[in-house]
């Protein structure tokens, strides 16, 4: 297993509900898909720093993952599709910050990375 961090930002036009339901669509798959969603932060509606497709605003949302790797490929596919999403990014974690922040379990070492 390895951990990661995934940023959703979704169109900040959509009510409360579109956007959990976008969470849940998200959530489901990559657990479909064999990962686990450790930690969901809703960051709230942001301004952007400069105007992406003629918006100025977003809705962040931050998942923490532990997934196989290429367990994520079909949620990359999905999000770079969904109309309700303005921008994403999935990055690994480094196993000595996933430590830190309780993910992987005891199995590595405090001391890596």
């Amino acid at each position: 297993m390895r951990a990661y961090e995934m940023m959703v930002i979704c169109d900040g036009d959509l009510d409360e509900s579109t956007v959990a339901g976008v969470i849940n669509k998200v959530t489901a798959q990559i657990e479909s898909d064999g990962g686990t969603v450790v930690k969901t932060d809703k960051k709230g509606r942001q301004r952007f720093a400069y105007e992406i497709n003629h918006k100025t605003e977003g809705f962040y949302v931050v998942f923490e993952i532990e997934a196989e790797p290429g367990a994520l490929d079909g949620v990359d596919r999905n999000l770079r599709l969904a109309d309700e999403v303005v921008r994403h990014k999935i990055i690994r974690l480094p196993d000595s910050e996933a430590h830190r922040r309780g993910l992987l379990g005891a199995d590595v070492p405090a001391d890596a990375g």
